[in-house]
């Protein structure tokens, strides 16, 4: 019998208490019991989920009406119900079956026991529960040897791994998934599973996909669950641009990075130093587009001219396939792939100061997140080079410090308004006045008037005429 942590001892007698009132067992299930064999501290879980052998939206309303809490939201449809209570949500279904027909997306479900229910897990170690009823307070239910799996870190299906991802193909992306959080090894025949069935994942919508993807993504070592996905053919289904990065070709002696295996590399370095999940994003994008650029040239040797534009163009594309959003993120994304090379032209002993001004104007606030994602993409095995690199980086960032300190245009805004234009110029709004600020803004960048509004105003005084 385990000893149930005190944090939610209390809640969980009231739970079980209930339903034995009703005539119904009840277990918690899933990560809460996982995380505690695995010694991560449960006072902190905002989710908890309860199985029982019956109707869970009943017990919802019980633990509601127990609990004090108007806090009940309640899934008809799917025979589920949620009860928030003190920051928690408790999740309540009854055990059920639960399997996907051959060309559907959406599955069909069942009741069932609660082997029934254990058996449609997707993994040995969510499998683990608790049973709550005061009889069986706290007694593990283990039928797939899942504690056993969590001490040889091993990701394994409780069943024949071809029928758990059958029943339900995203099952494959959670035991990436979780391969990678954990950083556990795949077993054998739960990875050929997903190698024979990875073409099954076709009938899962991209939104799901995404949300598994993105929890791979937030990894704290990434390239664990890309690897994972090149190699049982799952990136092959809604990522082939990344899968067309691998490989290298030799030429006259010459040969080019593994740009899948680089792309990798920056990425867990970009982990190392930042949870944002969309600069983790820009890091697996950067060289996207290289593929279609690639190029040899007697003399140089291998060149990827333009990918960074291409690759700059491809994000929307990539990520509507993917059902990652189309907004400011995305935009985003696009604008440190487009810029990534930027920073490295830079370098120069004679770069002015207005070549300084224009990338910073054009970086705009992202311009931290785009060197953090210069610094990572320097994945050289030369030790030398890659102090070569990050001196140069570290140039690059005085230059910008210097001339953010003289000429203040850092997240830049024209200092002279539209309104102010068209009084001046006597004009009604149109074409003309954008064509008038990039004239000032030019002469800002340029270092041909100071970044402020008395100059400015100034300055289009003197060239007002032009535009009569």
């Amino acid at each position: 019998m385990t000893e149930i942590p005190q944090s939610h001892k209390e809640l969980f007698e009231i739970i079980g208490n209930l339903a034995d009132s009703i005539g119904q067992k009840v277990y918690v299930v899933g990560g809460y019991v996982r995380d505690f064999y695995l010694n991560r501290n449960p006072d902190g879980e905002t989710d908890i989920d309860f199985v029982t052998i019956g109707s869970g939206i009943k017990l919802a309303q019980k633990t509601a009406e127990k609990l004090r809490t108007d806090n009940l939201t309640v899934f008809k449809k799917f025979g589920t119900a949620q009860v928030k209570h003190k920051g928690i949500d408790l999740e309540f279904v009854g055990a059920r079956k639960e399997s996907y027909r051959r060309d559907s997306r959406k599955p069909v479900v069942e009741d069932g026991t609660l082997k029934d229910d254990q058996l449609r897990r997707d993994l040995t170690i969510n499998a683990l529960s608790w049973c709550l009823n005061p009889d069986e307070f706290g007694v593990l239910y283990d039928p797939f040897n899942g504690i056993q799996d969590l001490r040889n870190e091993i990701i394994r299906t409780p069943i024949d791994p071809h029928q758990t991802f059958d029943d339900d193909p995203l099952r494959m992306m959670r035991a990436v998934r979780f391969a990678t959080q954990l950083q556990f090894d795949i077993a054998p025949e739960t990875m050929n599973g997903i190698k024979e069935m990875a073409p099954r994942l076709s009938i899962i919508s991209k939104e799901r996909i995404a949300e598994e993807l993105n929890k791979i993504v937030l990894s704290p070592k990434p390239s664990i669950g890309f690897t994972y996905l090149l190699s049982s053919g799952l990136l092959e289904q809604f990522f082939p641009e990344m899968v067309r990065l691998k490989g290298v070709d030799e030429r006259n002696g010459q040969r080019h990075k593994d740009n899948f295996w680089h792309t990798l590399e920056v990425l867990d370095n970009v982990a190392e130093v930042s949870n944002d999940l969309w600069l983790r994003w820009a890091a697996i994008m950067h060289d996207i587009a290289k593929p279609p650029t690639k190029k040899f040239v007697k003399g140089i040797g291998w060149t990827f001219h333009g990918h960074d534009a291409l690759g700059g163009k491809w994000v929307p594309r990539i990520f509507r396939r993917l059902g990652l959003p189309l907004d400011d993120r995305m935009k985003y994304v696009q604008k440190l792939v487009r810029l990534h090379l930027r920073p490295i032209a830079l370098v120069s002993d004679e770069v002015s100061d207005s070549a300084i001004r224009r990338f910073m104007y054009e970086a705009g606030e992202e311009i931290d997140d785009l060197m953090t994602l210069c610094r990572a993409d320097i994945t050289s095995k030369n030790e030398r080079r890659v102090k070569q690199y990050l001196r140069n980086f570290s140039r690059v960032e005085k230059k910008i410090a210097e001339v953010e300190e003289k000429d203040k245009i850092r997240n830049w805004k024209n200092p002279i308004s539209g309104e102010e234009i068209m009084e001046v110029l006597d004009v009604k709004p149109g074409p003309l006045i954008g064509k008038v600020k990039d004239h000032i803004k030019d002469a800002i960048m340029d270092g041909e008037i100071p970044n402020n509004h008395d100059e400015a105003y100034k300055y289009l005084l003197q060239i007002k005429d032009n535009y009569k």
